[in-house]
């Protein structure tokens, strides 16, 4: 049955590549991964395979593999993804010496992918479960891990008809390096025991992306960095509209803070439509000047790659799509020691809901909620100061995933 529906998505990804730009993306970098590997695979070395569906679990599994990079340059890296937004943001990162997509799992590409790669160990961070691919590698007695991966009761394994199937392919694993109690008591229940809790290995990878931070001439003459009194600073990190229409409304009518944006999509219809919220003089990151940029009372950073370094300028930051699909990444922000508000769509994100614990998140329903928040912070700057140390605090506490996993596995 699973090879069935397999076949019945390829086939449905060749019809939708016809009207998709990403789609397509996907479709060609996967029929163009066998050509990859053939010219790229050394058959004299031995490669250990990271898989991650899309940016965010490469930045969670990012750690591991730099720092198995460093202590044991005599294994080579594969690193597969799923979604072109993973493979087209990373397929030139220097940490890995092979990138491409991964095939779709037929058990005819399991075969082919792993008689060319023969990896000696493998990675599959968080979400990650192909059911070829990993009974292939279990039959061939290759190690295979899973890192930072979380369960939820609503997933398919715990159902009475994933029990009674698909979970077969959990016991495919050598290890389950889980994020939190719950998930090692879920699979306990289907009899799977081989599980660690380390937590989550993004928190590692905040701090690295903290201490490699980019200085910014632009947004520090924005800020007024190194006046006599600079303004508070409002950060806005991957915004979307009905954020904007709720964060834009409050410091429209509030002067005397500056407010920084990175919507999520940097594209002209939405940077226009921001402007067009705007009524006090704004300007866009690639189009002004250190000496403009002073002058002015909102930017907006209209390409991508800064944003966990802009956070670095704010007294208060705000991530978005909490009011659409679900919260963007809450730690790049919380990490330099700032209150993070965030909207609605929040409960399945463990670090969201560890940072309203801690109190160093908040959490809004509407402009109201918002404008309780920031009035307080504005009454009380001691406050919005203690509760950025709280988030800190809650970040700092929960590193060291990366070391956790590599003290379990045997090289």
């Amino acid at each position: 049955m699973y090879d069935l529906i397999t076949y019945f998505m390829l086939w449905g990804v060749a019809v939708a590549s016809l009207f998709s730009k990403k789609v397509r993306l996907m479709w060609r970098g996967e029929r163009d991964a066998f050509r990859v590997l053939r010219e790229n695979v050394d058959p004299h070395a031995r490669y250990i395979w990271f898989h991650a569906a899309s940016l965010g679990e490469f930045e969670q599994g990012r750690p591991l593999m730099e720092q198995i990079r460093q202590e044991h340059p005599e294994y080579k890296i594969l690193l597969t993804f799923f979604s072109p937004s993973g493979y087209e943001v990373r397929k030139n990162y220097q940490g890995a010496d092979i990138i491409c997509y991964l095939p779709i799992d037929t058990r005819l590409n399991a075969i082919r992918f792993l008689r060319l790669v023969r990896p000696v160990m493998a990675f599959f961070i968080k979400y990650e479960f192909w059911y070829n691919y990993l009974h292939i590698l279990k039959h061939r007695g290759v190690p295979t891990y899973s890192v930072s991966s979380i369960f939820r009761p609503e997933q398919v394994f715990f159902k009475w008809y994933g029990k009674l199937g698909y979970s077969r392919v959990l016991k495919c694993f050598t290890k389950f390096f889980v994020q939190n109690e719950e998930s090692q008591q879920l699979l306990g229940s289907i009899g799977i025991t081989n599980t660690e809790i380390v937590g989550d290995t993004r928190f590692d990878r905040v701090m690295q992306i903290k201490k490699a931070a980019k200085q910014l001439p632009i947004v520090e003459a924005f800020v007024g960095k190194g006046a006599a009194k600079q303004p508070s600073v409002f950060v806005a990190g991957s915004s979307w509209p009905p954020d904007e229409e709720i964060f834009i409304k409050y410091f429209n009518a509030h002067k005397d803070w500056k407010l920084i944006i990175a919507p999520h999509v940097i594209g002209e219809d939405h940077l226009k439509q921001i402007i067009a919220l705007l009524d006090r003089k704004v300007v866009r990151y690639t189009q002004t000047t250190p000496e403009e940029a002073a002058t002015a009372d909102c930017l907006i950073i209209d390409c991508f790659g800064l944003l966990s370094s802009v956070y670095n300028y704010g007294t208060v930051s705000y991530v978005g799509g909490g009011f659409g699909v679900g919260i963007h990444n809450t730690l790049e922000a919380a990490v330099w020691d700032m209150p993070v508000i965030f909207g609605p769509n929040n409960k399945r994100f463990q670090e969201a809901q560890g940072l309203l614990k801690s109190g160093g998140g908040y959490e809004i329903q509407n402009d109201a909620d918002f404008s309780r928040i920031m009035d307080a912070f504005i009454a009380d700057p001691v406050q919005a100061e203690q509760a950025g140390k709280k988030a800190g605090t809650f970040v700092a506490s929960l590193c060291g995933a990366t070391q956790r996993v590599l003290d379990n596995v045997k090289f």
